[in-house]
């Protein structure tokens, strides 16, 4: 999961650049990047690490100019490498800059394409570099010494019938304006806002809303899948549709886990659907068990408190917080190998032993995918004094990898695939383990806009909306995916392999 700004003002936006991808940072901690142009000329700097490790002065001070983009991201794969931070460049046509949240499930066959048909060189095993490179390849065909709006949306229009997967993607052409555009799916998520200033009206485009608050922008609209906005250098604004069969699919796990409980997607306010998931886990809670015996509700922070607390007012018991989090730990399912993660857990949570002695403890959770957290957390609530511990997870049992641009692990390290709940039950270690079932996570989040099509719920159904998966790309995805290979990638960027980005702004 990446995030992804990009803004078009009447002064500097370094500074806009850097708060926006500090609120941002949730959405990936492994790499930050910026780019920004001026008189023609583009100032880049990215590497490897958090937003304010990556930005120190002397690299705000070079990135001048009112139009650039941004990019956080995760490692993909097990790769930390900092030649796939975020934004890729290609100089031809007139200079390109991208960022990219997503994942394009043709990368492979595009990437050969590209070399073949297009002549074009891919320098990373990023599918963000060929997305860029199809893109910069449509636009350079269209033969125009300065392109117009009109022939940016061509490109567009060309790279949705060439891509396939979930893209959303904001792209500056240097010296012309920025472009943020959407899959036809609209599996990922993207809007924009508008900022009226004295000198005229400045844009903004991110992967989620609460980064247009953060900074003054009013949200005007998500970016529906399959179209594109551009926004020229000078602040004008142009919108097109350039998918033929356009339906919006969001991907329900934003609002399960990934996006801020303050951001507003496709309309719907992902804390109140959080809300309803806590609601909709008591009702099923309440079927199971009338007669439970709960004494309190505990969160497992962060993101499961707004479902836990709703959870607890339904079923009419304490709310109470059991676990301190150390906020200096990074998200323990991305992490590359057993061992590092077990050793996170202890280091991320400390129980509150007060909240757990002689109580019969109903820890929740967003989600369960690994399952070797939960088990902990559940060894950590028994060693604190309770005396019977319950896990209930907001989403149901995750039993499919994400090939949408979250890098899930492979389906046979998911500890819900090929298992019964009872199975998972005994696994981690708990007295009743209470999964949401799919239709009421899918109702908790539809009824904050009626109007969505669908949903991508590939993850907990098996079900790839964009039709062009199979038997062989999971396979090839659970290799690249696993627990050894991601260990051996880690050794060989750790004895400096990782190729150097030539265009860094060290």
């Amino acid at each position: 999961m990446c995030g992804i700004v990009g803004i078009v003002a009447k002064e500097n936006v370094n500074q806009a650049l850097y708060d926006a991808l500090t609120v941002l940072q949730h959405r990936g901690q492994d790499a930050a990047g910026m780019v920004t142009y001026q008189d023609d000329r583009f100032f880049l700097r990215k590497d490897n690490g958090l937003v304010r490790d990556v930005f120190h002065t002397r690299h705000m001070q070079r990135l001048q100019g009112h139009v650039g983009i941004g990019h956080v991201r995760y490692p993909t794969a097990g790769s930390s490498s900092s030649a796939e931070a975020q934004p890729f460049y290609v100089n031809s046509p007139y200079g390109i800059t991208l960022a990219h949240n997503g994942n394009l499930t043709n990368a492979e066959e595009l990437a050969q394409d590209l070399f073949r048909s297009d002549l074009r060189h891919i320098n990373t095993n990023s599918d963000s570099e060929v997305l860029l490179n199809v893109f910069a390849h449509e636009l350079q065909k269209l033969g125009k010494l300065n392109p117009t709006k009109d022939d940016v949306f061509d490109a567009v229009r060309a790279v949705h019938k060439r891509c396939k997967g979930a893209y959303a993607v904001i792209a500056m052409i240097t010296g012309y304006g920025i472009v943020g555009f959407r899959d036809p799916n609209g599996i990922r998520p993207i809007c924009y806002g508008k900022r009226e200033t004295p000198e005229g009206p400045e844009y903004m485009i991110a992967s989620e809303s609460v980064a247009l608050n953060s900074m003054g922008f009013t949200l005007v609209r998500d970016i529906a899948p399959g179209e594109a906005v551009y926004i020229e250098s000078d602040g004008q604004l142009y919108a097109d549709q350039c998918a033929e069969a356009p339906e919006l699919h969001p991907c329900i796990f934003e609002h399960v886990y990934f996006a801020r409980p303050d951001s507003i997607i496709d309309g719907v306010s992902v804390y109140k659907a959080r809300l309803r998931m806590g609601e909709k886990l008591a009702e099923k809670a309440l079927r199971v068990r009338p007669d439970h015996d709960i004494d309190v509700v505990i969160p497992i922070p962060d993101t499961s408190r707004t479902s836990a607390m709703q959870m607890a007012h339904v079923l009419g018991v304490k709310f109470r917080e059991g676990f301190i989090k150390n906020r200096y730990i990074g998200r323990t399912f991305i992490m590359p190998g057993q061992q590092q993660r077990k050793k996170s857990v202890r280091q991320k949570l400390n129980a509150i032993e007060l909240e757990f002695r002689g109580k019969n403890v109903m820890l929740v959770d967003d989600s369960i995918v690994r399952g070797t957290t939960c088990k902990e957390i559940v060894q950590m609530a028994r060693d604190a004094g309770a005396k019977k511990v319950y896990f209930a997870s907001a989403a149901p049992a995750v039993r499919y990898p994400n090939v949408y641009g979250i890098d899930m692990p492979a389906a046979k390290e998911l500890i819900a695939h090929g298992r019964t709940e009872q199975e998972i039950e005994k696994l981690i270690g708990s007295d009743w383990l209470l999964y949401q079932d799919l239709d009421d996570l899918i109702e908790s989040a539809h009824e904050g806009n009626p109007h969505i099509t669908g949903w991508d719920c590939s993850v907990f159904n098996g079900k790839y909306i964009t039709g062009d998966i199979d038997a062989a790309y999971l396979s090839s995805l659970e290799q690249a995916r696993s627990d050894d290979n991601k260990a051996k990638k880690e050794r060989d960027t750790n004895d400096g392999h990782g190729i150097i980005d030539l265009h860094n702004n060290n």
